[in-house]
């Protein structure tokens, strides 16, 4: 994928991963930030939170 975050300086390749995870048999999802959210249940209460979480931090961008 080509194109710019709101904080790149210039266009750049950006490659999407699957950001979900299971340690010691327990579901999270790693972040840009470089945090490990979680456990959930199940992938869809892990996808829920995965897009609660990007609302979250676009809303904490505009604030600023």
């Amino acid at each position: 994928m080509y194109g710019m975050r709101a904080q790149d300086n210039a266009p750049a390749t950006h490659f999407r991963s699957d950001r979900m995870c299971r340690v010691n048999g327990e579901l999270y999802f790693s972040t840009r930030e470089n945090t490990l959210e979680g456990p959930f249940d199940n992938p869809e209460a892990a996808a829920r939170e995965i897009q609660a979480y990007i609302e979250r931090m676009q809303i904490q961008r505009q604030d600023r």
